[in-house]
């Protein structure tokens, strides 16, 4: 079906089983658990694969120390264990540059000029001497060679992404006067030395040498795609393949765009500089389909498409598509929340929709280990945390039966899918709701769960997965003890009414949205708001938009910027005193200031109510119970797929 896309491709003297390809991203995995990462990929089918970028010089130091012989056991180690599969693996080598300050800490950071890094504090960089240039430009080459000796298939040169490669290139960050700055010439001479030197070092044989350039940088100022077309057509001939990626630190979502953007997000500036490349070209960008992959190399946009997150997602997704099983194909919703956004936090690698991403040493894709003993399994709730415990437990050979209250599956997600810009995210409970079909799952719509209903069934097990609901007593976390004043009257909502999930909502403008959670509840309902054409202002307990979310630069950048181009206003650190007919009165917390904002709509985003109603009467009559999803007091959607399946394995 996907001819075109499963055709092999030769990249210098490379030849790559297939187009799709993964291009390189950070992981926080090291040792067994890194090579575990890309064996599971690797197995899955994928063509290429590429190790992260690593740094090549020991100022900069990375986990991989590519600039000492040290390196090569393990590399090797990593290759041999991916050729087993037939996958290729490349390893992408850079300087960090100004970036560095915030990645290796204490350490002196190196850039074209002394600029600093937009998300990086108050370090300013050393513009970096044209003797440092000279000694970093021969520890590319000879990390180069040290990769093709560890056995590896390549080399990515990257020169994109804000890095200092890119902090050359770009007019806005480099601002030099010497033969390294200026014109656009003087601009790329380094890259042209680190291909050249690589060269010298590698030859020209089966080891591939490619580079990654930017095709949009979003720096004000810097490079655009019509810069980058320039750039790309000198280095196309000194090269074996050409793989382009837009955004930096200026704009650091568009380096993983998240459902916020459409899909195929970099295609648009591909299409200015792919003209004049001759070698073959990788792109990337919320690619999250075969079929769009497909489409992208037969009409010749691309020889090679990247899917990191949506292989993060499913692992199987080549081998799935290959065997006609596209419809089993596990789907990325796009969040940033459970990859990029949990790693740039420091929590590590892991997915929102795969349980067993970042951990593939340890945990199986899909449960391999049937129960001992198959149990009756009743499910109470069809929300995300549902679905994942009873397919789960179905796999092992459990006879399991879920009930939800409503006339469809889903749960929250379809209120959170249904808001402005959030519609990828209900493409996994679609997911789940046909897979329950395959392993004929008894699910039972428009069912409301009592202990009656449980004991007729005669279970085994309950697995409570009923979510949580709306507060409205009044309560937000400043004031614990103080019920909100007007938070009865007939203008105040919550985020699930707005949405069509509630109680009608009479909009008239102005508007205001209070935030007690910092989630994307808020982001939605001022979406919602907004495109309804009033003012509105949002007003936070925490200091920004999505505070609690995993790396807001990430996961809620593009709504931010979204939000403030709009008739909108943002005010952090307060707490609601009162609302009254077409007013609220809003405060700092320990202070005697009130602010008076108009409102005739107010929605209000607090903490929801765990369903826990049936948890005490089950336990009491001596029956096996579980609580999962939201029902725990956790609202998020990672931990309503990761609960239910960890119990369904365990069951």
């Amino acid at each position: 079906m996907y001819d075109k896309l499963f055709e092999p491709i030769d990249v210098g003297g490379v030849t790559i089983k297939n187009r799709i390809v993964r291009s390189p991203h950070g992981t926080g995995l090291f040792g067994d658990d890194f090579i575990a990462y890309h064996v599971a990929r690797a197995k899955g089918g994928v063509g290429m694969s590429t190790v992260s970028a690593t740094s090549v010089h020991p100022n900069a130091p990375g986990a991989i120390p590519v600039w000492s012989d040290d390196c090569k056991p393990y590399l090797s180690k990593l290759a041999n264990a991916v050729h087993e599969h037939g996958m290729k693996m490349f390893h992408q080598i850079y300087h960090p540059g100004a970036s560095q300050a915030e990645m290796v800490g204490g350490a002196e950071a190196w850039s074209a000029s002394e600029i600093p890094n937009f998300l990086g504090g108050a370090v300013v960089p050393v513009a970096i001497s044209k003797g440092q240039i000279g000694d970093l430009v021969e520890h590319f080459a000879g990390a180069a060679r040290r990769i093709r000796d560890a056995g590896l298939d390549g080399v990515d040169i990257h020169a994109s992404s804000g890095y200092l490669l890119h902090e050359f290139l770009s007019p806005a960050l480099n601002q030099r006067d010497d033969e390294y700055g200026g014109s656009p010439e003087n601009r790329m001479r380094i890259v042209l030395e680190v291909i050249d030197a690589i060269r010298g070092e590698v030859g020209d044989s089966d080891f591939a040498v490619g580079v990654r350039l930017p095709n949009e940088d979003y720096v004000p100022g810097g490079l655009t795609a019509d810069l980058n077309r320039q750039i790309a057509e000198t280095v196309d001939p000194l090269v074996d393949y050409v793989s382009l990626h837009m955004g930096s630190y200026w704009r650091f979502h568009k380096l993983i765009a998240p459902t916020d953007d459409p899909l195929g997000v970099e295609m648009a500036p591909n299409a200015t500089i792919r003209p004049v490349i001759t070698k073959p070209t990788i792109v990337v960008g919320r690619i999250l389909t075969v079929d769009h992959a497909h489409a992208l190399v037969e009409s010749g946009q691309a020889d090679m498409v990247s899917m990191v997150r949506a292989l993060i997602a499913d692992p199987e997704l080549v081998n799935k598509a290959q065997h006609g099983n596209e419809d089993l194909i596990r789907p990325c919703i796009g969040t940033n929340m459970g990859c990029v956004g949990r790693l740039m936090s420091g929590q590590g690698l892991s997915c929102v929709v795969n349980v067993a991403a970042g951990q593939e040493a340890t945990v199986t894709q899909e449960p391999e280990v049937p129960a001992e003993e198959p149990r009756r399994v009743f499910v109470v709730g069809g929300g995300p945390a549902g679905m994942e415990a009873a397919r789960t437990a179905a796999i092992r050979g459990h006879h399991v039966q879920l009930h939800e209250a409503t006339q469809k599956l889903g749960g929250q997600v379809n209120i959170a899918a249904s808001a402005p810009k959030r519609g990828d995210v209900g493409a996994i409970t679609h997911w789940l709701g046909e897979e329950l079909k395959r392993l004929q799952v008894d699910v039972r719509l428009n069912s409301l769960v009592d202990i009656e209903t449980v004991m007729e069934a005669d279970a085994d097990v309950v697995v409570l997965a009923a979510g949580a609901s709306p507060r409205a007593d009044g309560f937000q976390v400043a004031t614990p003890a103080v019920t909100l004043p007007g938070h009865d009257l007939p203008h105040v909502y919550n985020a699930q009414d707005l949405l069509g999930y509630g109680d009608p909502v009479n909009i008239e403008g102005p508007a205001l949205v209070f935030d007690d959670t910092g989630s994307f509840e808020a982001i939605s309902a001022a979406d919602v708001l907004l495109e309804a054409g009033v003012h509105v202002t949002l007003v936070s307990r925490l200091k920004d938009l999505g505070e609690n979310l995993p790396y807001p630069p990430v996961t809620v950048g593009a709504a931010r910027e979204r939000l403030m181009s709009g008739d909108f206003d943002l005010i952090g650190g307060h707490y609601l005193q009162e609302i009254r007919p077409g007013e609220v009165d809003i405060g700092v917390l320990h202070t005697d200031r009130v602010r008076t904002i108009p409102a005739n709509t107010v929605i209000l985003v607090t903490h929801h109510e765990p369903n826990r109603y049936l948890a005490t009467e089950l336990e009491d009559e001596g029956i096996e119970v579980h609580q999962v999803g939201d029902a725990q007091g956790r609202n998020s959607i990672r931990n309503a797929i990761h609960t239910g399946a960890f119990l369904g394995r365990e069951l």
